[in-house]
Protein backbone atom coordinates (compact mmCIF):
# COMPACT_ATOMS: atom_id res chain seq x y z
CA UNK A 1 0.00 0.00 0.00
CA UNK A 2 2.60 2.46 0.77
CA UNK A 3 4.72 2.07 -2.83
CA UNK A 4 1.14 2.61 -4.51
CA UNK A 5 0.68 5.94 -2.33
CA UNK A 6 4.64 6.74 -2.80
CA UNK A 7 4.06 5.49 -6.94
CA UNK A 8 1.14 8.35 -6.79
CA UNK A 9 2.96 11.07 -4.88
CA UNK A 10 5.82 10.97 -6.84
CA UNK A 11 3.49 11.11 -10.15
CA UNK A 12 1.59 13.90 -8.74
CA UNK A 13 4.56 15.99 -8.18
CA UNK A 14 5.67 15.34 -11.16
CA UNK A 15 2.50 16.45 -12.91
CA UNK A 16 1.90 19.74 -11.17
CA UNK A 17 5.62 20.98 -11.77
CA UNK A 18 5.12 19.78 -15.43
CA UNK A 19 2.15 22.10 -15.41
CA UNK A 20 3.28 24.57 -14.35
CA UNK A 21 6.41 25.08 -16.29
CA UNK A 22 4.21 24.74 -19.19
CA UNK A 23 1.90 27.24 -18.43
CA UNK A 24 4.83 29.76 -17.52
CA UNK A 25 6.61 28.80 -20.88
CA UNK A 26 3.10 29.55 -22.82
CA UNK A 27 2.07 32.14 -21.66
CA UNK A 28 5.73 34.17 -22.36
CA UNK A 29 5.32 32.47 -25.53
CA UNK A 30 1.96 34.75 -26.05
CA UNK A 31 2.97 37.53 -24.18
CA UNK A 32 6.13 38.22 -26.91
CA UNK A 33 3.58 36.61 -30.02
CA UNK A 34 3.06 39.52 -32.69
CA UNK A 35 -0.77 39.05 -32.98
CA UNK A 36 -2.96 41.89 -31.80
CA UNK A 37 -5.86 39.79 -29.36
CA UNK A 38 -7.88 43.33 -29.37
CA UNK A 39 -7.60 43.31 -33.55
CA UNK A 40 -8.58 39.01 -33.91
CA UNK A 41 -11.36 40.03 -31.01
CA UNK A 42 -12.72 42.54 -33.01
CA UNK A 43 -11.94 40.97 -36.46
CA UNK A 44 -13.01 42.94 -39.64
CA UNK A 45 -15.04 45.69 -37.85
CA UNK A 46 -11.58 47.32 -37.08
CA UNK A 47 -11.97 50.39 -38.70
CA UNK A 48 -15.25 51.33 -37.14
CA UNK A 49 -13.41 50.67 -33.79
CA UNK A 50 -11.77 53.73 -31.83
CA UNK A 51 -9.06 53.91 -29.70
CA UNK A 52 -11.91 54.42 -26.56
CA UNK A 53 -13.17 50.99 -27.26
CA UNK A 54 -10.22 49.43 -27.52
CA UNK A 55 -9.30 50.58 -24.02
CA UNK A 56 -12.84 49.29 -23.01
CA UNK A 57 -12.04 45.73 -24.89
CA UNK A 58 -8.84 45.58 -23.47
CA UNK A 59 -10.09 46.20 -19.92
CA UNK A 60 -12.59 44.03 -20.05
CA UNK A 61 -10.21 40.82 -20.90
CA UNK A 62 -7.30 42.12 -18.62
CA UNK A 63 -5.20 42.86 -21.51
CA UNK A 64 -4.25 46.64 -20.67
CA UNK A 65 -2.19 44.77 -17.63
CA UNK A 66 1.22 43.72 -17.22
CA UNK A 67 1.91 40.23 -18.31
CA UNK A 68 3.30 39.21 -15.04
CA UNK A 69 -0.43 40.57 -13.31
CA UNK A 70 -2.40 38.90 -16.22
CA UNK A 71 -0.29 35.38 -15.59
CA UNK A 72 -1.53 35.81 -11.58
CA UNK A 73 -4.94 36.69 -12.18
CA UNK A 74 -4.93 33.59 -14.74
CA UNK A 75 -3.82 31.11 -12.27
CA UNK A 76 -5.80 32.38 -9.25
CA UNK A 77 -9.05 31.18 -11.22
CA UNK A 78 -7.59 28.43 -12.25
CA UNK A 79 -6.91 27.45 -8.42
CA UNK A 80 -10.59 28.32 -8.00
CA UNK A 81 -11.59 26.10 -11.28
CA UNK A 82 -12.25 28.53 -13.46
CA UNK A 83 -10.54 28.43 -16.54
CA UNK A 84 -11.67 31.99 -17.90
CA UNK A 85 -13.86 32.59 -20.65
CA UNK A 86 -12.59 31.90 -24.05
CA UNK A 87 -12.34 34.98 -26.80
CA UNK A 88 -13.31 34.11 -29.78
CA UNK A 89 -16.27 31.55 -29.17
CA UNK A 90 -17.72 34.36 -26.11
CA UNK A 91 -18.23 30.77 -24.27
CA UNK A 92 -15.95 29.70 -20.69
CA UNK A 93 -13.12 27.65 -21.69
CA UNK A 94 -14.42 23.96 -19.80
CA UNK A 95 -17.35 24.17 -21.94
CA UNK A 96 -15.46 24.68 -24.90
CA UNK A 97 -12.78 22.01 -24.16
CA UNK A 98 -15.59 19.17 -22.93
CA UNK A 99 -17.49 20.09 -26.22
CA UNK A 100 -14.69 19.62 -28.81
CA UNK A 101 -12.99 16.88 -26.45
CA UNK A 102 -15.57 14.69 -27.60
CA UNK A 103 -15.17 15.24 -31.38
CA UNK A 104 -11.39 14.32 -30.78
CA UNK A 105 -12.13 11.52 -28.19
CA UNK A 106 -14.09 9.69 -30.54
CA UNK A 107 -11.03 10.19 -33.63
CA UNK A 108 -8.29 9.41 -31.62
CA UNK A 109 -10.02 6.20 -29.54
CA UNK A 110 -11.30 4.75 -33.20
CA UNK A 111 -7.07 5.77 -34.69
CA UNK A 112 -5.91 4.57 -31.88
CA UNK A 113 -7.08 1.04 -31.46
CA UNK A 114 -6.76 0.87 -35.30
CA UNK A 115 -2.78 1.44 -35.20
CA UNK A 116 -2.13 -0.32 -32.16
CA UNK A 117 -3.80 -3.51 -33.78
CA UNK A 118 -2.60 -2.78 -37.34
CA UNK A 119 1.27 -2.02 -36.28
CA UNK A 120 1.46 -5.23 -33.66
CA UNK A 121 0.62 -7.64 -36.53
CA UNK A 122 2.95 -5.65 -38.82
CA UNK A 123 5.92 -6.31 -36.51
CA UNK A 124 4.83 -10.08 -35.57
CA UNK A 125 5.12 -10.35 -39.23
CA UNK A 126 8.08 -9.07 -39.73
CA UNK A 127 9.60 -10.42 -36.73
CA UNK A 128 8.46 -14.46 -37.87
CA UNK A 129 10.21 -13.46 -41.81
CA UNK A 130 13.32 -11.47 -40.26
CA UNK A 131 15.44 -10.61 -43.35
CA UNK A 132 12.85 -11.86 -45.71
CA UNK A 133 11.23 -9.83 -48.14
CA UNK A 134 7.98 -9.75 -45.81
CA UNK A 135 10.16 -8.28 -43.72
CA UNK A 136 11.81 -5.88 -46.16
CA UNK A 137 8.40 -4.67 -47.22
CA UNK A 138 7.51 -3.81 -43.94
CA UNK A 139 10.48 -2.19 -42.68
CA UNK A 140 10.30 0.14 -46.12
CA UNK A 141 6.56 0.88 -44.91
CA UNK A 142 7.14 1.95 -41.83
CA UNK A 143 10.14 4.02 -42.24
CA UNK A 144 8.44 5.97 -44.92
CA UNK A 145 5.20 6.01 -42.91
CA UNK A 146 7.42 7.62 -39.77
CA UNK A 147 8.95 10.33 -42.29
CA UNK A 148 5.57 11.07 -42.91
CA UNK A 149 4.02 14.48 -41.71
CA UNK A 150 0.29 13.75 -40.66
CA UNK A 151 -1.30 16.73 -42.86
CA UNK A 152 0.60 15.14 -46.33
CA UNK A 153 -0.91 11.87 -45.45
CA UNK A 154 -4.15 13.85 -44.94
CA UNK A 155 -4.20 15.44 -47.93
CA UNK A 156 -3.43 12.30 -50.20
CA UNK A 157 -6.33 10.61 -48.79
CA UNK A 158 -8.65 13.69 -49.27
CA UNK A 159 -7.27 13.66 -53.14
CA UNK A 160 -7.65 10.18 -53.42
CA UNK A 161 -10.75 9.49 -51.28
CA UNK A 162 -12.72 12.28 -51.60
CA UNK A 163 -11.54 14.01 -54.72
CA UNK A 164 -11.32 11.21 -57.24
CA UNK A 165 -13.15 8.44 -56.49
CA UNK A 166 -15.75 10.73 -54.13
CA UNK A 167 -16.25 7.88 -51.69
CA UNK A 168 -16.01 10.22 -48.59
CA UNK A 169 -16.53 14.02 -47.76
CA UNK A 170 -13.87 16.13 -47.93
CA UNK A 171 -13.54 17.39 -44.58
CA UNK A 172 -15.71 18.80 -41.49
CA UNK A 173 -17.47 16.33 -38.67
CA UNK A 174 -21.11 16.58 -40.21
CA UNK A 175 -22.63 17.23 -43.30
CA UNK A 176 -22.73 21.16 -44.49
CA UNK A 177 -25.52 23.31 -44.16
CA UNK A 178 -27.74 20.22 -42.23
CA UNK A 179 -29.89 20.78 -38.71
CA UNK A 180 -28.09 19.26 -35.80
CA UNK A 181 -30.90 17.28 -34.99
CA UNK A 182 -30.93 15.83 -38.45
CA UNK A 183 -27.65 14.62 -38.18
CA UNK A 184 -27.58 11.08 -38.47
CA UNK A 185 -24.78 8.66 -36.36
CA UNK A 186 -24.19 7.69 -40.05
CA UNK A 187 -23.04 11.00 -41.09
CA UNK A 188 -20.47 11.90 -38.23
CA UNK A 189 -19.11 7.74 -39.38
CA UNK A 190 -19.21 9.51 -42.48
CA UNK A 191 -16.89 12.35 -41.81
CA UNK A 192 -14.77 10.90 -39.62
CA UNK A 193 -13.21 7.79 -41.17
CA UNK A 194 -10.75 9.68 -43.05
CA UNK A 195 -9.17 11.79 -40.13
CA UNK A 196 -9.28 8.09 -38.22
CA UNK A 197 -7.62 6.69 -41.04
CA UNK A 198 -4.79 9.74 -41.73
CA UNK A 199 -4.03 9.01 -37.46
CA UNK A 200 -4.10 5.20 -37.46
CA UNK A 201 -1.82 5.38 -41.19
CA UNK A 202 1.03 7.48 -39.58
CA UNK A 203 0.79 5.82 -36.19
CA UNK A 204 1.92 2.52 -37.23
CA UNK A 205 5.53 3.27 -37.87
CA UNK A 206 6.52 3.03 -34.03
CA UNK A 207 4.66 0.17 -32.88
CA UNK A 208 5.37 -2.01 -35.61
CA UNK A 209 9.20 -1.66 -35.72
CA UNK A 210 9.03 -2.18 -31.72
CA UNK A 211 7.12 -5.19 -31.84
CA UNK A 212 9.31 -6.14 -34.70
CA UNK A 213 12.52 -5.82 -32.77
CA UNK A 214 11.21 -7.11 -29.57
CA UNK A 215 10.10 -10.49 -31.35
CA UNK A 216 13.51 -10.93 -32.91
CA UNK A 217 15.16 -10.92 -29.57
CA UNK A 218 12.66 -13.28 -27.93
CA UNK A 219 13.16 -15.67 -31.01
CA UNK A 220 16.77 -15.94 -30.38
CA UNK A 221 16.42 -16.19 -27.02
CA UNK A 222 17.76 -19.51 -25.28
CA UNK A 223 14.13 -20.41 -23.55
CA UNK A 224 13.06 -20.07 -27.26
CA UNK A 225 15.99 -22.73 -28.40
CA UNK A 226 14.71 -24.83 -25.56
CA UNK A 227 11.08 -24.52 -27.03
CA UNK A 228 11.90 -25.50 -30.26
CA UNK A 229 13.93 -28.32 -29.20
CA UNK A 230 10.67 -29.90 -27.50
CA UNK A 231 9.55 -30.02 -30.79
CA UNK A 232 6.89 -26.71 -30.74
CA UNK A 233 7.10 -24.85 -33.70
CA UNK A 234 4.81 -22.51 -36.03
CA UNK A 235 2.10 -20.40 -34.68
CA UNK A 236 1.87 -22.10 -31.34
CA UNK A 237 5.53 -21.49 -30.81
CA UNK A 238 5.13 -17.84 -31.24
CA UNK A 239 1.93 -17.44 -29.30
CA UNK A 240 3.08 -19.30 -26.30
CA UNK A 241 6.45 -17.85 -26.19
CA UNK A 242 6.64 -15.31 -29.02
CA UNK A 243 3.36 -12.98 -28.29
CA UNK A 244 3.14 -12.97 -24.52
CA UNK A 245 6.24 -11.66 -23.99
CA UNK A 246 6.02 -8.63 -26.31
CA UNK A 247 2.60 -8.03 -25.52
CA UNK A 248 2.96 -5.78 -22.35
CA UNK A 249 6.06 -3.80 -23.74
CA UNK A 250 4.23 -2.84 -27.14
CA UNK A 251 1.23 -2.31 -25.24
CA UNK A 252 3.41 0.11 -22.53
CA UNK A 253 4.88 1.89 -25.78
CA UNK A 254 0.89 2.26 -27.34
CA UNK A 255 -0.14 4.29 -24.10
CA UNK A 256 2.43 6.24 -23.85
CA UNK A 257 2.08 7.30 -27.57
CA UNK A 258 -0.84 9.48 -26.25
CA UNK A 259 1.48 12.87 -27.12
CA UNK A 260 2.39 11.62 -30.59
CA UNK A 261 -1.78 11.05 -31.16
CA UNK A 262 -3.05 13.90 -29.90
CA UNK A 263 0.20 16.11 -31.99
CA UNK A 264 -1.38 14.51 -35.17
CA UNK A 265 -4.96 14.79 -34.29
CA UNK A 266 -4.20 18.79 -34.37
CA UNK A 267 -2.98 18.75 -38.00
CA UNK A 268 -5.33 15.87 -39.39
CA UNK A 269 -8.13 17.88 -37.87
CA UNK A 270 -7.25 21.42 -39.63
CA UNK A 271 -6.46 19.10 -43.03
CA UNK A 272 -10.44 18.02 -42.58
CA UNK A 273 -11.88 20.82 -40.75
CA UNK A 274 -12.66 18.81 -37.89
CA UNK A 275 -14.44 20.39 -35.44
CA UNK A 276 -11.82 19.08 -32.52
CA UNK A 277 -9.53 20.14 -29.91
CA UNK A 278 -6.68 20.27 -32.97
CA UNK A 279 -8.51 22.70 -34.95
CA UNK A 280 -9.85 24.73 -31.86
CA UNK A 281 -5.51 24.96 -30.60
CA UNK A 282 -4.72 25.82 -33.66
CA UNK A 283 -7.70 28.68 -33.96
CA UNK A 284 -6.61 30.17 -30.26
CA UNK A 285 -3.11 30.06 -31.64
CA UNK A 286 -3.50 32.25 -34.31
CA UNK A 287 -6.31 34.54 -32.75
CA UNK A 288 -4.40 35.62 -29.75
CA UNK A 289 -7.19 33.75 -27.30
CA UNK A 290 -5.32 33.21 -24.26
CA UNK A 291 -7.87 31.32 -21.99
CA UNK A 292 -8.66 28.98 -24.82
CA UNK A 293 -5.06 28.37 -25.00
CA UNK A 294 -4.10 27.81 -21.74
CA UNK A 295 -6.77 26.23 -21.06
CA UNK A 296 -5.76 23.59 -24.09
CA UNK A 297 -2.59 23.78 -22.58
CA UNK A 298 -3.40 21.99 -19.54
CA UNK A 299 -6.15 19.48 -20.80
CA UNK A 300 -3.48 18.08 -23.52
CA UNK A 301 -0.78 18.21 -20.98
CA UNK A 302 -3.23 16.28 -18.58
CA UNK A 303 -3.89 13.69 -21.58
CA UNK A 304 -0.72 13.00 -22.22
CA UNK A 305 0.03 12.76 -18.61
CA UNK A 306 -2.96 9.88 -18.37
CA UNK A 307 -1.27 7.67 -21.20
CA UNK A 308 2.25 7.76 -19.41
CA UNK A 309 0.48 7.19 -16.03
CA UNK A 310 -1.94 4.26 -18.07
CA UNK A 311 1.77 2.72 -19.02
CA UNK A 312 3.42 2.91 -16.22
CA UNK A 313 0.43 1.23 -14.29
CA UNK A 314 0.26 -1.39 -16.77
CA UNK A 315 4.31 -2.05 -16.06
CA UNK A 316 4.19 -1.90 -12.58
CA UNK A 317 0.91 -4.36 -12.33
CA UNK A 318 1.91 -6.66 -14.76
CA UNK A 319 5.52 -7.13 -15.28
CA UNK A 320 6.43 -8.97 -12.18
CA UNK A 321 10.27 -8.02 -12.54
CA UNK A 322 8.70 -4.18 -11.61
CA UNK A 323 7.85 -5.25 -8.51
CA UNK A 324 11.08 -7.47 -7.93
CA UNK A 325 12.94 -4.27 -8.63
CA UNK A 326 10.71 -2.05 -5.89
CA UNK A 327 11.99 -4.47 -3.62
CA UNK A 328 15.19 -3.74 -4.01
Amino acid sequence: MLRIVTFFGRKMIRLLSLLFAICVITFILISHSPIDPIQSYIGADMMRVGPEQREKIAEHWGLNEPPREQFFRWSSSVMEGDLGTSMIYRRPVSEIISEKFLNSLALMIIAWVISGIIGFSLGIAAGMKKDRWLDRIIKWYCYTLASTPAFWMGLLLVMIFAVWLEWFPIGMGVPAGVLAENVTLMNRINHLILPALTLSIVGVANIALHTRQKLVEVLSSEYMLFAKARGEKGLTLIWRHGIRNISLPALTLHFAAFSELFGGAVLAEQVFSYPGLGQATVEAGLRGDVPLLLGLVIFSSLFVFTGNLIADLLSFIVDPRMKVKRHL
